[in-house]
């Protein structure tokens, strides 16, 4: 049967005691490590959606394009009232 020394023994158990210490912040660095490339995903992700919205933007031109753009997403200008009409097919068909 294998005898352990005391001098063994006590270095079997710092590199335990060494090894309990540096498990949590080696679990919090891996952690937060995941949540940093996480987090870079999603910036890569935001700057590609607002480049191809620097586009759109430039490619919506000045004028009467833009104005039919903004009445697309259902934008007003100060002052102005938005109507909202519904079921003009069935209206035309009535009339």
């Amino acid at each position: 049967m294998l005898r352990l020394r005391p001098t063994r023994l006590l270095a079997i158990g710092g590199l335990v005691l060494v090894g309990f210490l540096y498990w949590k912040p080696t679990q919090s660095y891996m952690r937060t490590n995941r949540e940093l490339k996480a987090r870079n995903a999603e910036v890569r992700a935001l700057r590609e959606e607002r480049a191809k919205l620097k586009q759109r933007i430039a490619q919506a031109g000045t004028g009467g394009q833009l104005v039919r753009e903004a009445r697309r997403l259902g934008l007003v200008k100060p002052g102005e009232q938005l109507f909202i009409v519904r079921n003009i097919p069935a209206w035309r068909k009535h009339h």
